[in-house]
């Protein structure tokens, strides 16, 4: 089963490419990648645009986001989705599912929905072999 960033790689790749966004985590490797005279701005996780084109990149990044978790709940289910990021999350292991409740947030399903899954996961697997 594909994750949520299998259906969005290509096209957040695609999208720093048009936007002239890169990833940088040091100076060293900002200073290879930029442009002169190019002001930046540096948003989260290392990745760096250009000042000029900061909308363009979170109005993209956005999109491809929202089309990903339709393509995904379309070819998997949200239930499978679910499971999958239950186990992702390790939430047999510690017993808690809000890292998967977040994780699911732009999936529209309720932690209820969630914990319910969680439950049911529980009582019908074996959750210690996965």
């Amino acid at each position: 089963m594909n994750y949520l960033s299998n259906y969005i790689e290509d096209s957040q790749t695609e999208l720093f490419n048009q936007v002239d966004a890169f990833f940088a985590y040091s100076p060293k490797q900002f200073n290879e990648a930029k442009t002169e005279g190019v002001t930046y701005v540096s948003l989260d996780s290392g990745l760096i645009v250009k000042k000029d084109n900061v909308q363009l990149l979170l109005d993209g990044l956005d999109q491809i986001h929202q089309k990903g978790i339709t393509q995904d709940i379309a070819e998997n289910g949200i239930n499978a989705i679910i499971r999958r990021e239950l186990y992702n999350h390790e939430a047999f292991y510690t017993g808690n599912i809000a890292s998967t409740a977040e994780s699911l947030e732009g999936y529209g399903c309720t932690k209820k929905q969630i914990y319910d899954r969680y439950e049911f996961i529980a009582s019908t697997e074996n959750v210690d072999e996965h």
